[in-house]
């Protein structure tokens, strides 16, 4: 009982724009709710993106939040909304990738890309990680080439999953922005980093 009253309390305060206890009512529930999406995506970055989602939601919606409902299943209906349309998404993006593949394999185009240009691709990216700071770089190889999650990079490097999180990041941006825009560029991008 005492729970519910605090929810009550936290939330008519969370729609009068009080940061305190929106702060309040995240620390709560943020790690239940990392619990409760991370076995279905089963990967760190999205289930915490989807965790952040879910809060903004929350915030953005806030003068909405009916206080003597059950605030947890609201909560979790948005999360497991959240969780659904990320798997619908990497669907939509895995038949993309698919497509992109099959017409790269039709022999009857004129414009296919043959090996030497899929080579020089290649070293375009090759040398555009070249490029990057030394930490961007170990960083990068230790999540794609070594196979780490960010949790295990942070631990290995004596830093912050967050702060590997925006290497990889600004990582992306940057090799996104300088890959060439033709369609293997846009296979090559999205078969590496999605």
């Amino acid at each position: 009982m005492e729970t519910n009253e605090t929810n009550t309390k936290l939330l008519f305060r969370l729609k009068q724009d009080d940061k305190v206890a929106f702060y309040k009512i995240y620390v709560k529930y943020s790690k239940r709710l990392y619990s409760f999406v991370y076995p279905f995506i089963k990967q760190e970055a999205d289930t915490e993106e989807i965790v952040q989602e879910v809060f903004l939601k929350i915030w953005e919606k806030r003068k909405k939040i009916d206080a003597y409902a059950s605030f947890e299943s609201f909560l979790f209906t948005i999360a497991y909304n959240s969780t659904i349309s990320l798997f619908r998404k990497r669907i939509n993006e895995k038949k993309y990738l698919e497509h992109l593949y099959a017409l790269q394999n039709e022999k009857k185009a004129p414009e296919l890309i043959d090996e030497i240009q899929f080579n020089d691709l290649k070293d375009q990216v090759s040398n555009l990680i070249e490029g990057l700071t030394p930490r961007q770089k170990q960083i990068y190889r230790l999540s794609r080439e070594s196979g780490l999650t960010y949790q295990e990079i942070a631990k290995k490097l004596n830093i912050s999953a967050t702060t590997v999180k925006k290497h990889m990041a600004n990582t992306l941006s940057f090799l996104k922005a300088n890959l060439q825009t033709n369609m293997i560029a846009v296979f090559l991008y999205l078969r590496l980093f999605l």
